[in-house]
């Protein structure tokens, strides 16, 4: 069980809190999840925000942004700018979003981070991670990861032409929730995180905690010997009750905030 590197970063004296999210899958098709994460952004007080993946719901390129002014993709760019250009905003890939590149980070003001990176901050290490790297037991989805996460793969899909990609993405997201439909008709059990993996990561970082998101199952595991690893929650601001939650870090530790 190969450790992925892991990149560090070291918070700047100044900084007295900090934000975790993950798992908004923004869309044009979800207006009260952006108007949500909207006002988050542009009204959080945090010194920096951490974007820990699936952002948006697809992302086929940051050509998408060619041409597209007034459209949705643009909108969720404008609200990333302004409050890059207040804070620290730093963004990691997801299993959604793993073509973001430089064009889009600019654009943005953002940071593109590793995945894993160990955070050091108010003198503790925190392990960063979307999180689907460790679901070691779906042998399905880590073929395919481990397929579109490949150069040449990449390199031939950000080939074909915008109206393309997107109807790809479209049927990938088509399959992905009949899959999910399948699996909780027939009572399927969740694959979850590979605890084992999760320890052996936090143990190469000399870290004691993990943070992630990925699995839409927010909560905190003991993981042993002082480890344990904590999982954001997912955005659904139609849900009932909306889901709507921000993991917060200061010199306190951890607290979850809920929007609404």
């Amino acid at each position: 069980m190969a450790v992925p590197r892991i990149a560090e970063l070291a918070a700047p004296a100044a900084w007295r809190t900090v934000d975790f999210i993950s798992d908004i899958h923004l869309q044009a098709g979800e207006p009260a999840t952006f108007a949500a994460w909207q006002a988050y952004m542009s009204g959080t007080t945090a010194d920096a925000v951490f974007i820990l993946g699936d952002l948006f719901d697809v992302w086929v390129g940051d050509d998408a942004l060619d041409g597209d002014a007034s459209g949705f993709d643009a909108a969720c760019t404008q609200v990333l700018q302004q409050a890059g250009q207040r804070l620290a905003l730093f963004f990691m890939h997801g299993n959604r979003d793993f073509l973001a590149g430089p064009s889009l980070m600019a654009r943005c003001c953002s940071t593109l981070l590793d995945d894993p990176t160990l955070l050091e901050f108010a003198g503790h290490r925190w392990l960063l991670s979307h999180g689907d790297a460790l679901c070691l037991d779906d042998a399905d989805y880590m073929r395919f990861r481990q397929e579109v996460r490949s150069s040449a793969w990449q390199q031939s899909f950000l080939g074909k032409p915008l109206v393309e990609r997107q109807a790809i993405a479209q049927g990938l997201r088509r399959k992905s929730r009949e899959q999910y439909e399948r699996r909780r008709l027939s009572g399927e059990k969740y694959i979850d995180v590979n605890t084992d993996a999760a320890r052996l990561w936090l143990q190469e970082a000399q870290a004691p905690v993990l943070v992630h998101g990925h699995t839409h199952q927010p909560a905190t595991h003991e993981l042993g010997n002082g480890l344990r690893r904590v999982v954001l929650s997912d955005w659904d601001a139609a849900a009932t009750p909306p889901r709507l939650e921000v993991l917060r870090l200061d010199a306190a530790g951890l607290q979850r905030l809920a929007l609404r």
